[in-house]
């Protein structure tokens, strides 16, 4: 097997409705970001953790040591302690669930290649008791805000679990958990065993089988946000430019009734991260000589900086410059503050100081989990307080 499957369960999204996506983009370059970066050493640290509490014998010394050593890796930031200590939590409180103590395996690699040929992958956390399988997966990042329910790489790690522990426990019920702290996201989804088989037998095994061959019809979507062809995607970019033409029928959007709205507010939410998409691939192609009719890259408007800012500032303060004036004395924002301090000690002494302001309001789908709001619930509320 190589190092990273062909059909991966973090990229399950993307071929099951898109099967010749794994093919597109294997001509480009898989390249590591920072944020895959910090996501694996706050990784790292929810494993230490766990390891300790539930896995293996532990001395206090060697934690430490083990910590310590992590705290000093580059890119190590203190929200990674606060964070990883907020999935142990949420992990002790799926233990107790239980009736009797459960089985705990942390980074378990898990092989689901009787439905994903070569496929396999590594769960951040199974917990076994009984009937019942939990999935626990880690979100470090706060772009994206991931969701447990009908997740198809956690109900992949799911499969691949079950072929490695039916045999010893009477599993029947699979609950998988997303625990994405830095945005307080924490969600869950259940289903039976026979029912994900199913899902593996009918759904993704003839899909996968389509990915390996490279066959079937690019399908853009949502899913393709992450994928490596996405920029040079011709089926994309035609079906855009039909999202275009659409937009033009439609005429303006004063004039639309709300009940049509919902079916063009999806397609500009696809269409704007395209436009970024293809704006990026235009001024890197640009940049690299391409010529691009009508268009061309050029240099951005410049800033100016200091060559040495200490020794700028002793002459200006030897012409008689007061230092009052070349200096601001300006306090940390309320989130600067909690980061710096730390989540646990702010909420427990800043909380008498606190208010929270209501945000400027904003669309989001009918999935997202706050209220909804309207300016009629809050001129009824108004009469109603004048009432009472």
């Amino acid at each position: 097997m190589s190092a990273h499957a062909f059909l991966s369960a973090s990229s399950a999204h993307r071929w099951l409705h898109c099967p010749i996506a794994p093919s597109l983009e294997a001509k480009f370059p898989d390249t590591l970001s920072p944020y895959a970066a910090e996501g694996t050493l706050a990784h790292k640290f929810c494993e230490l953790k766990l390891r300790k509490y539930a896995v293996e014998p532990m001395a206090s010394s060697t934690y430490t040591r083990r910590l310590h050593k992590l705290q000093k890796e580059t890119g190590y930031q203190k929200e990674m302690d606060e964070c990883s200590e907020e999935y142990l939590d949420r992990i002790k409180s799926i233990m107790l669930s239980y009736p009797n103590l459960p089985h705990v395996v942390a980074e378990q690699k898990v092989d689901f290649s009787k439905y994903v040929p070569d496929g396999f992958g590594t769960a951040d956390c199974l917990i076994l008791g009984g009937d019942t399988l939990n999935i626990v997966d880690y979100k470090h990042g706060k772009g994206v805000e991931v969701d447990a329910k009908n997740n198809p790489q956690l109900r992949l790690y799911a499969l691949g679990a079950l072929e490695r522990y039916a045999i010893l426990y009477p599993l029947k019920q699979v609950t998988m958990t997303i625990i994405q702290p830095r945005i307080n996201n924490y969600s869950t989804d259940s289903i039976s065993v026979a029912e994900l088989r199913d899902w593996g037998t009918n759904v993704v095994k003839p899909a996968a089988d389509k990915a390996m061959k490279g066959e079937g019809e690019a399908q853009p979507g949502e899913w393709c946000r992450f994928c490596r062809a996405r920029q040079q995607c011709k089926a994309r970019a035609d079906y855009y430019k039909n999202v275009g033409l659409k937009a033009q029928e439609a005429g303006d959007p004063k004039l639309l009734k709300p009940s049509s709205l919902s079916q063009y507010l999806e397609l500009a939410k696809g269409l704007k991260q395209w436009i970024e998409d293809l704006q990026d691939y235009a001024l890197t192609s640009a940049l690299n000589g391409a010529e691009i009719p009508g268009w061309k890259a050029v240099e951005g408007r410049g800033s100016r900086g200091w060559t040495d800012q200490e020794k700028a500032f002793e002459v200006l303060l030897q012409h008689g410059i007061p230092e009052s004036i070349l200096y601001n004395r300006v306090p940390l924002t309320l989130a600067q503050t909690e980061k710096a301090v730390g989540k646990k000690e702010f909420e427990e002494w800043m909380q008498d100081f606190i208010v929270k302001n209501p945000g400027k309001p904003t669309l989001v789908p009918d999935s997202d989990k706050r209220p909804a709001i309207s300016n009629v619930a809050k001129a009824e509320n108004v009469f109603k307080d004048m009432e009472a």
